[in-house]
C-alpha cells in the first residue's frame, strides 16, 4: 500500500504526463499503443475486477513492461482531467521512470 503522500505525487505525475500529451487510457488505445511498442509502463486501477487486472499483468509480461496496480478509477481519470480511467500506458521514459521511482522509494520505507 502507498502512502497519501505518494499516491497524490503519482497522481500528480499522471496529470503532468496527460498535459505533455504523453500518457493514453482505454483498453482499445492502450492495446493500439502496446503493438506499436510505444508504451513505457502500465498503471491499472486497484478497483478494476482481479481477471481484468489479470490479463493486463500477463499483457505486460508479454510485453516485457513494468505493471502496477494503484488507486482508483475515479482518482486516476480526475488527475488526468477525464472520466474515471481504468488502465493507463505511460508513453514517455521520464514519465515512466519517475513514477516508478516514487513507487519503489514508498517501498523501501
Amino acid at each position: 500500500m502507498l502512502s497519501e503522500v505518494v499516491e497524490k505525487k503519482i497522481l500528480s505525475l499522471l496529470g503532468f504526463a496527460q498535459k505533455a500529451k504523453k500518457i493514453t487510457s482505454g483498453d482499445a488505445n492502450v492495446r493500439a499503443l502496446l503493438k506499436k511498442d510505444q508504451v513505457k509502463l502500465l498503471v491499472i486501477a486497484d478497483d478494476l475486477s482481479e481477471e481484468a487486472k489479470n490479463r493486463w499483468y500477463r499483457k505486460a509480461e508479454s510485453f516485457d513492461l513494468p505493471c502496477f496496480s494503484f488507486s482508483n478509477k475515479s482518482a486516476i481519470g480526475l488527475a488526468m482531467g477525464q472520466s474515471p480511467r481504468a488502465i493507463v500506458a505511460l508513453l514517455d521514459d521520464s514519465f515512466a521512470d519517475a513514477i516508478l521511482k516514487c513507487r519503489m522509494e514508498s517501498m523501501e520505507k
